[in-house]
């Protein structure tokens, strides 16, 4: 069953979401649109697909999944402008611009029966899938802590993310509203509902707006506890920080898994003195970003669609994700720890 897909947005992200759909087997790339007529004529030439002036244009193509790599400020009018029943929209994070827009155009979609999933790719990363396993089958037994450490190296001087993302200069929450977001929905699959959050953060770099360092704590219903320790100033052992972005340690009952910067990951029981490597699940694509994630999460879509059930990042299962992210900043404000859930 090939499906129809629509792209909307045609930004820095998007040449990863049109190469994985161009190459799909069971996908046909029926339209894109941006507002930019520039960026219409380079994925027309690119890609070979049908660029339209608008929204309008591209869903009139009839798509049964429309990919929506606009910015966030754009979410909600183009996922009200998409909703059709049976559709499946995926929508790029930063998740529309509140829980409350976020929330209203959730409960939108689920009445016109529209599933709408959010593009959270890390959790797709090769190695991420690989820990899942481990994580999941109980290997670990009881997870005692999880940390990851952000060091990608990129955040530095005058001219930082004017080559690749310059909008990361303005963003007023920078490393978790757009970079701790995905190892908070991270840690939540690997280690269940996160209750309470605690932040302390701060901006090393003064040519940016937000904060580009800190420390993030978060308590997981099942008893664990993560941390995501970012700086963008400092690096990694690695010979492509933007791979792994760091490095991660979960550490249970009856031993720790490690993943290091070449996104290998090693297992050593408890008591032992030597590691052994765990084969990942995936093979890595390293020409692309995270190891070939946007097309293994595209592939997800694609087969739960066909499937009709079983989609992971439903919009609605992101929301708590929203709600811890914005507990975060509550917390560094406060100093406090704040309390989240699903339904705070």
């Amino acid at each position: 069953m090939t499906a129809r897909v629509a792209v909307i947005g045609l930004g820095y992200f998007s040449h990863f979401h049109l190469a994985a759909w161009a190459a799909h087997p069971d996908a046909e790339l029926v339209g894109v649109t941006d507002l930019d007529p520039a960026r219409n004529a380079w994925a027309a030439a690119t890609f070979g697909a049908q660029a339209f002036e608008d929204a309008a244009g591209v869903l009139a193509q009839n798509p049964d999944i429309v990919d929506i790599v606009a910015p966030p400020p754009a979410h909600a009018a183009l996922i009200r402008q998409s909703l059709a029943r049976g559709r499946v929209i995926i929508c790029q994070k930063p998740y529309c611009t509140s829980i409350a827009e976020a929330a209203a155009v959730t409960a939108e979609a689920e009445a016109a029966g529209t599933t709408v999933v959010i593009h959270e790719n890390f959790r797709f990363q090769p190695w991420h899938r690989t820990l899942g396993q481990v994580l999941h089958a109980g290997e670990l037994g009881q997870i005692f802590q999880a940390r990851f450490y952000l060091r990608p190296g990129d955040g530095r001087g005058a001219n930082a993310y004017l080559d690749r993302q310059p909008a990361f200069r303005t963003m007023e929450r920078l490393l978790v509203h757009e970079t701790g977001v995905h190892f908070i929905d991270l840690f939540r699959w690997l280690l269940g509902e996160i209750t309470h959050v605690y932040a302390d953060l701060r901006q090393l770099n003064p040519v940016l707006a937000g904060e580009d360092a800190g420390v993030l704590m978060m308590d997981h219903a099942g008893g664990a506890q993560s941390v995501f320790d970012g700086n963008r100033l400092a690096d990694h052992a690695t010979d492509n920080p933007r791979r792994t972005m760091g490095e991660m340690w979960i550490e249970g009952a009856r031993g720790t898994v490690r993943l290091d910067g070449a996104g290998r990951i090693w297992r050593r029981a408890f008591g032992a003195q030597d590691e052994e490597a765990v084969p990942l699940v995936a093979a890595v694509d390293d020409a692309v970003f995270g190891g070939g994630c946007v097309a293994a999460l595209i592939d997800h879509v694609v087969a739960a669609r066909a499937a009709g059930a079983g989609f992971e990042n439903t919009a609605a299962a992101y929301l708590p994700v929203m709600r811890a992210t914005e507990a975060a900043y509550q917390s560094a404000e406060t100093g406090r720890k704040v309390a989240v859930g699903p339904s705070a």
